[in-house]
C-alpha cells in the first residue's frame, strides 16, 4: 500500500526521496490535482485524497465563492495550497515526513493509493 504525502514545494523534497521509498512525485501546477497526480501513478490505481487533510489557504474558498467556481474546477485549476505530492510506500511515509519536517517543510499524509480507474478521488 502507498501513502500520499503533500508538501509545499520541491527543493527540500529530495531529502524525502532519499529517506523513504518514494514511488512517484507530482508537482501540482496548472492543471491542479486532476491533471498532475495521474501522471505519477499507474493505470488501475487511484489517488484517494482526504480533503480534510489539506491545508487550503482562505483565498481559494473565497475565489470559488466569488467566482461561482465548482470544487472540481478549483482542484483542476489550482494547487489549493499543495505544491508537491510524493507517493511513498506506506511503511516509509513517516520517514519522508520526518525528512521534510527536519528541514522546516510543512508536509502531511493527505491520502492513499487504492485500486480504481478514476485516477483522483477527493473524499
Amino acid at each position: 500500500r502507498l501513502s500520499l504525502v503533500g508538501s509545499e514545494m520541491c527543493i527540500r523534497d529530495r531529502a524525502a526521496v532519499e529517506a523513504a521509498d518514494v514511488r512517484g512525485i507530482s508537482h501540482i501546477t496548472g492543471g491542479g490535482f486532476y491533471e498532475n497526480i495521474p501522471r505519477c501513478i499507474p493505470d488501475g490505481l487511484c489517488a484517494k485524497i482526504e480533503k480534510k487533510a489539506l491545508h487550503i489557504p482562505p483565498i481559494f474558498p473565497l475565489l470559488a465563492r466569488m467566482g461561482g467556481i465548482s470544487e472540481r474546477d478549483m482542484f483542476n485549476t489550482f494547487n489549493m495550497g499543495t505544491g508537491m505530492v510524493l507517493v511513498a510506500a506506506r511503511d516509509s511515509a513517516d520517514k519522508a515526513l520526518a525528512a521534510l519536517h527536519s528541514l522546516g517543510q510543512e508536509a502531511g499524509v493527505i491520502g492513499e493509493i487504492v485500486s480504481g480507474e478514476e485516477k483522483v478521488a477527493l473524499c
